[in-house]
């Protein structure tokens, strides 16, 4: 599997991914805070250096990183299992290899996958950066692989 730099083409596909990924794995949003976060990050990812994964020529995954901070990874739902995450998380730790993620407490695969990839726990914020009540666990990958 190869990650690569994403285009301003890959945006709209990456808009794509994010929605069926928060569709299957965030139903306790709120409607009113679904579609708000929806707007920001339509709004936002035209804006950052995306890392996508590819089957067969269409994107299946994406990466963004904010120095150290995983700002966002998500697979497509339809691909979820295949190692397209662990191809994404491991480009990440490339790229940082003390990388730090916030992953919703309530989701229900993100922990877990973090932590069965050596992440630890090092705080928590019972809400998210905007205030909405969504509980964040932090985590950081304790070195070198």
């Amino acid at each position: 599997m190869i990650v690569r730099r994403g285009t301003p083409d890959d945006a709209p596909r990456a808009l794509e991914i994010w929605r069926d990924a928060v569709d299957a794995t965030h139903g306790f949003l709120t409607s009113e805070d679904r579609a708000e976060i929806d707007a920001m990050v339509a709004a936002w990812l035209p804006t950052v250096d995306l890392w996508i994964i590819d089957e067969a020529g269409r994107p299946v995954g994406f990466l963004v990183m904010d120095g150290e901070m995983i700002d966002a990874l998500f697979v497509d739902p339809a691909v979820h299992g295949r190692g397209y995450g662990t191809a994404l998380l491991d480009h990440a730790l490339e790229l940082s290899p003390r990388a730090t993620v916030d992953a919703s407490e309530q989701a229900s695969n993100a922990l877990a996958f973090y932590e069965a990839r050596g992440f630890v726990r090092t705080g928590r914020s019972e809400t998210d950066p905007q205030g909405r009540p969504y509980p964040l666990i932090h985590l950081k990958y304790p070195g070198t692989r």
